[in-house]
């Protein structure tokens, strides 16, 4: 225990060879330790394949252009009903991992809403091959350690499915939405791992319903510094830091904040929300 917070153990996935999840049992929520290098250390550890775990094969060349995505399909698993929505049940959501510890506190929550999640590493197939085979309603870049350029092929799969399937990236996820599109990410003025803020958003698409302001973790070093036209920062936390950002024209947003954590109450009714989404055209 750490300020009152609780360190749950991970799940634990079986990858197959081919870097998709072919087993994740059992599925926990909570990964939260309040104690800042610490917890940072403890993230980048528990990123990288297990020793004597196959890892994924190189991430093909991605041709630029948009993904073109049949109907997505699948059943979905039972849910927290006071959230879920008629027809969540066939929205498969395809959770890209940046080798992250926290990437399957997303995937509970997603399930837990009625969704049907498929994780991949994001090195494990190009943006094609991943439409192709899984044909997904949403997506989601996970976090991870380090920069945006070095998440296998986050970018590359925002650009790709951006123009036509929601898209909601996660702290790492986020910071690769904003360099997606042109903007800048740096060092933020100040590193914050497992610390609780406030966050005053608009009240629009994500966040549309929830509290405002309303407590969520942080788990950056790192920050959006400068945005492009085509992104808005919609939400900021009490030391000025760019918390949320949303695409004007695409079903496109992204959070530094940490919406699976359980010290931040919102975050469930967040990614419900996410699901809720209209497809972009």
């Amino acid at each position: 225990m750490a300020d009152g917070l609780q360190w749950l153990p991970e799940p634990t996935p079986t990858w197959g060879a081919d870097g998709t999840v072919r087993h994740l049992l059992p599925l926990r929520v909570g990964v939260d330790r309040a104690q800042g290098g610490e917890a940072a250390s403890a993230r980048a550890a528990t990123s990288s394949p297990a020793p004597g775990r196959p890892g994924p094969p190189p991430h093909p060349a991605t041709p630029g252009g948009r993904v073109t995505l049949p109907e997505p399909g699948g059943p979905g698993s039972s849910g927290s009903a006071s959230l879920r929505r008629r027809g969540w049940d066939r929205v498969r959501v395809l959770v890209l991992d940046n080798y992250d510890s926290f990437t399957f506190n997303l995937v509970q929550y997603l399930g837990e809403l009625g969704a049907e999640p498929v994780v991949i590493r994001n090195d494990a197939l190009s943006p094609e091959q991943a439409a192709a085979e899984y044909r997904p309603g949403r997506l989601v870049i996970s976090p991870g350690p380090g920069r945006p350029e070095d998440a296998g092929g986050s970018i590359d799969y925002i650009r790709a499915f951006g123009e036509t399937v929601p898209t909601l990236g996660v702290c790492l996820g986020h910071q690769a939405i904003v360099a997606a599109y042109g903007g800048t990410v740096g060092a933020a003025p100040e590193p914050r791992h497992g610390k609780v803020s406030n966050i005053t958003h608009d009240g629009r698409g994500v966040f549309a319903g929830l509290e405002n302001p309303f407590t969520a973790t942080r788990y950056h070093s790192l920050a959006a510094e400068t945005l492009p036209d085509d992104l808005a920062a919609v939400a900021h936390s009490e030391d000025g830091v760019i918390q949320a950002v949303r695409h004007r024209t695409l079903p496109v947003t992204g959070v530094q904040f940490h919406p699976e954590s359980i010290m931040t109450p919102e975050g469930k009714r967040l990614l419900a929300n996410f699901l809720g989404e209209p497809a972009g055209s």
